[in-house]
């Protein structure tokens, strides 16, 4: 399947060139709203995913919430097990989780993103998803 194959409700959106160095493979990330809450449409080619990451905030904010809306991907915690992530999968990623998520190896995926507002919320990139780790899932979870 190429990008222009990918059937989603949203917009592919652009390469993410701006978070380029935070992902294994090619993201692209299209805005859908501004404001107090932005939302985006991230889409991820197969195999692509971000690094582990921490969402920081206070009172009540810095949540994330993903929302999948086509394709097939993978979300984790630090010390759980995966998540596969299919159209109709929300995920609340409480501020302060250690955490990554990503396409399937053989299927594209988008997610919409968003943070829920608050002071001082702020995202911590740390380091890249190794293969070793990425190809554990199948392992972990069961089947992909």
């Amino acid at each position: 399947m190429t990008d222009s194959e990918f059937d989603q409700i949203f917009p592919l959106g652009a390469p993410n060139d701006a978070y380029a160095q935070y992902f294994i493979g090619q993201s692209y990330l299209a805005p859908l709203a501004s404001g107090s809450v932005q939302v985006s449409n991230v889409s991820f080619e197969p195999g692509c995913r971000n690094n582990w990451h921490i969402h920081h905030g206070a009172d009540g904010g810095g949540d994330q919430i993903l929302m999948c809306t086509a394709g097939s991907g993978w979300y984790q915690a630090e010390g759980e097990a995966p998540v596969s992530m299919e159209p109709g999968t929300v995920i609340r990623v409480p501020a302060g989780t250690k955490h990554w998520h990503g396409a399937k190896s053989d299927s594209w995926f988008s997610h919409l993103a968003f943070i829920t507002p608050g002071k001082n919320v702020s995202n911590e990139w740390l380091e890249p998803v190794t293969d070793e780790v990425y190809g554990a899932l199948l392992e972990n979870a069961g089947n992909e």
